[in-house]
């Protein structure tokens, strides 16, 4: 791991991969956000809900891995970077608490956190870094594109209906390309992976957390919801179900694969690829898709007997999907290998959609779930023989 040139009192040592309990307190409001989020596409199960929602996942998202990188060069027990950290989880929690409203009277308030959040992190760096640092170079490029798309989302906020959709679907697309881009700025070139030299321990560990986060909330939902329903044997069997699906996503992810992937970006000569790849961006699908699930899990959980209708199939069914896609893609960046059971079980997936039409929710679920619990039980006989090499 290169030196990045900055103040020495502020920045990590080399070799120091530990997640320190004020980054696990950070985390606590991103529990909020995932459940936030979640409760606003229950609210909005069309077209354009799921849109809107995306592009809030989104902007959640951005909001906690650019942290993450931050922390992986920075010393988060010093105390101006601990100040930091509490700060940005201050505005996070008004950020999140703002979510359910984004597209109504609260969309000011999410787009000024989350301004406050993308600039704020980038000029505390360019602050404490040597100024002929790369990594002050990066973040001067960072900052760039961060302050570029900080219009729209205040636009945005001054708006409503599709506009401020469109402004920032907009925005969001401008975050999102930004590392694919490597931070690309006129007269300053584009950034490149040896010079995002990162601790690869340390990202893995973050993004094994907020896959937590996300399964936890997922369960959260699960619970609370089972808890105000009247007990009988449909509600009960949608939460076996439920429960089920989300110990069989929980399984695939870190069965034996979460541990492979830390030690390949370990290992790998240019830590900060795979970092951006596997971990800033193919996460993105996976999480995606837990959160999706769980929306399928509270719909199946009110309504688990009668036909499925269109929200319940994209959800029970959907939410999977997606997870194993990221899943696949993230197991082909960082380990170079192409799962033939979630492929196949992917492509089941996709075909059970047409059973919506005769099946009742429960039973839809069902059959998803039992899709997904093969195919993890599959891929761990596999790996088994396989002599623990995950497939």
């Amino acid at each position: 791991m290169t030196s990045p040139g900055g103040r020495p009192d502020v920045l990590r040592g080399p070799e120091d991969g530990r997640v320190t309990t004020i980054e696990l307190f950070f985390d606590v409001v991103y529990v909020l956000a995932v459940t936030q989020v979640t409760e606003l596409l229950l609210h909005r199960l069309d077209p354009a809900g799921a849109i809107g929602a995306a592009v809030l996942v989104l902007a959640v998202w951005w909001a906690w891995v650019d942290t993450a990188w931050i922390t992986n060069w920075f010393d988060p027990d010093q105390p101006r970077v601990r100040v930091l950290l509490i700060a940005l989880m201050g505005i996070s929690l008004v950020m999140s608490s703002a979510l359910p409203d984004a597209y109504g009277q609260h969309g000011l308030w999410f787009a000024v956190a989350y301004v406050a959040l993308s600039v704020g992190r980038s000029l505390f760096v360019a602050s404490a870094l040597a100024r002929r640092s790369d990594l002050h170079r990066n973040f001067q490029r960072l900052l760039a594109w961060r302050t570029a798309s900080a219009p729209l989302w205040l636009a945005g906020g001054f708006v409503s209906g599709p506009v401020r959709l469109g402004l920032w679907a907009t925005a969001v697309a401008i975050d999102t390309s930004a590392a694919a881009c490597g931070f690309w700025v006129p007269t300053m070139g584009r950034s490149t992976p040896v010079e995002w030299a990162i601790n690869g321990a340390h990202m893995a560990e973050r993004a094994r957390l907020f896959v937590i986060i996300a399964l936890g909330e997922s369960i959260l939902v699960t619970g609370t919801v089972f808890g105000e329903l009247r007990r009988d044997w449909s509600t009960l069997a949608a939460l076996a179900t439920a429960f089920v699906g989300s110990v069989a996503l929980w399984w695939i992810y870190f069965d034996r694969s979460a541990e492979a992937a830390r030690n390949a970006i370990v290992e790998a000569e240019e830590p900060g690829r795979l970092g951006r790849s596997a971990y800033t961006y193919l996460h993105i699908p996976m999480v995606a898709g837990v959160i999706v699930t769980a929306v399928g899990d509270d719909l199946t959980l009110h309504h688990p007997t009668g036909t499925a209708d269109p929200a319940v199939v994209a959800t029970a069914l959907g939410g999977p999907v997606l997870f194993l896609t990221g899943f696949l893609l993230f197991k082909r960046a960082i380990l170079g290998i192409w799962s033939v059971t979630y492929l196949v079980a992917v492509a089941v997936l996709v075909a059970l959609a047409p059973l919506g039409w005769v099946l009742g929710p429960l039973a839809l679920s069902a059959l998803g779930t039992l899709v997904v619990v093969a195919a993890a039980a599959r891929s761990t006989v596999v790996a088994a023989r396989a002599g623990h090499r995950p497939r």
